[in-house]
């Protein structure tokens, strides 16, 4: 018993020397340990990377410009972001082969060889796609090969939406005014019986010149616009909006849509920016076709500049939203310095002041507070009378389309109508 006693004093003895040479160390290094959090260096700069999808980049690299000219820091280092312009299937495809280098399964940033580290250093700190499926796509991809999210959807570094845009029927008018004469409005099964119609425009009731209908679609395998509009196109042939890959293969439907499709001029010279095409070549391109709001909009002026016939809008029975989700990258391959940094920008992004300059891009906003007739630039107060609606007047959106269904979309798209 004595014996026990003085083992314990002894572990007693022990344990106050640890905890004074302790106190006497923080005393005389200022509190100061070898913890790498407590000694870790500030970087000079904190770098914002922001992928960004077509539609939406100017307006982001505006924003961006007037973020970085108001010289913003966190924690007193300066903030700088970049944008870089970049397709969601194109990124998308981007992520699912782990291009940006991502961590592999047993990596940590403590075992990394210096030149690995450096190859995260140019590592995306956030992606702004089209629309928040394409999010949850590539973060399906690396939760089954991490066992983690990458993307959230909750909590602060959840995916938020920064703007709004659908896509909408934009037709010349003459073309539009005959189409709605015949088959009473603009539909994708009024567009595919115009472009079935043997007789060309004759048939229709329209001018011989004008030879066969030409539909006007983004080219799927440079915009996540074209695969949108098939899409849609498919939930107006069922009556639904969701869309199966038994529903894709169906072959009644195949040859319905192979039909549509093949009234597109040429996909194989068409640019990821259709509607810019649409303004630049106009009847060349097209009659009609549907595109995002946001870019018929932006490409409004130019039509109306270059060609004598005016551009109508008109909105479709099942609606597809781009909400370009704002998006942080919460892996280890991004500090926390940068992650914070990120919400930041994306708080600008959503102030009124940068919703209402949103305006002038065609885009709605995300901000509630913020209406379309917010300012005398926004384009939806400059093309009313181009047939633009403040509240859209359509409710039935379309649902996502999940791998599966993308994937088999992609693969018809290339087999059959690709050139």
């Amino acid at each position: 018993m004595e014996r026990t006693r003085w083992v314990f004093i002894g572990i007693l003895v022990v344990v106050v020397l640890i905890i004074g040479v302790s106190l006497v160390v923080r005393a005389v290094t200022g509190g100061n340990t070898p913890d790498t959090e407590l000694v870790l260096e500030k970087p000079k700069t904190i770098t914002v990377r922001v992928l960004t999808a077509l539609p939406i980049e100017p307006w982001v690299r505006s924003a961006a410009d007037a973020y970085n000219a108001s010289n913003p820091t966190l924690d007193g280092v300066p903030i700088k972001v970049e944008i870089i312009p970049m397709d969601g299937l194109t990124a998308l495809g981007r992520w699912d082969r782990n291009d940006f280098g991502a961590l592999e399964p047993g990596e940590t940033m403590e075992n990394l060889t210096e030149a690995r580290k450096a190859t995260l250093e140019n590592f995306p700190t956030v992606w702004i796609p089209d629309s928040r499926y394409l999010v949850e796509l590539a973060n399906a991809a690396y939760k089954g090969r991490l066992g983690r999210d990458v993307f959230l959807t909750d909590g602060e570094y959840r995916a938020r939406p920064i703007a709004i845009s659908l896509f909408t029927w934009g037709i010349y008018e003459s073309r539009a005014d005959v189409l709605t004469k015949r088959f009473g409005e603009i539909t994708w099964n009024a567009i595919h019986d115009a472009a079935v119609a043997k007789g060309g425009w004759p048939e229709l009731g329209g001018d011989p010149a004008w030879g066969f209908f030409k539909l006007v679609v983004p080219n799927p395998n440079k915009n996540a616009g074209g695969l949108a509009a098939m899409v849609a196109a498919a939930g107006e042939y069922y009556g639904r909006t969701d869309i199966s890959v038994a529903d894709f293969t169906d072959p009644q439907f195949q040859t319905w849509l192979r039909e549509l499709m093949g009234s597109v001029t040429d996909f194989s010279s068409a640019s990821a920016y259709t509607a810019e095409d649409f303004a630049l070549f106009g009847y060349s391109v097209g009659d009609g076709g549907q595109l995002l709001e946001s870019d018929l909009l932006q490409n409004m002026q130019g039509i109306l500049t270059r060609w004598a016939d005016p551009l109508k809008i008109y909105y479709p029975k099942y609606v597809t939203w781009f909400e370009f989700p704002y998006t942080i990258w919460v892996g280890p391959e991004t500090s926390a310095l940068e992650k914070n940094a990120a919400l930041q920008f994306q708080r600008f992004l959503l102030g009124e002041e940068q919703q209402k300059a949103a305006l002038a891009y065609g885009l709605r906003p995300a901000n509630p507070n913020v209406p379309l007739d917010a300012t005398p630039e926004s384009l939806f107060v400059k093309w009313k009378d181009r047939g633009v609606e403040m509240v859209v007047p359509r409710s039935d959106a379309m649902r996502n389309p999940d791998r599966d269904v993308l994937l088999a979309l992609l693969r018809w798209f290339q087999l059959n109508v690709a050139k």
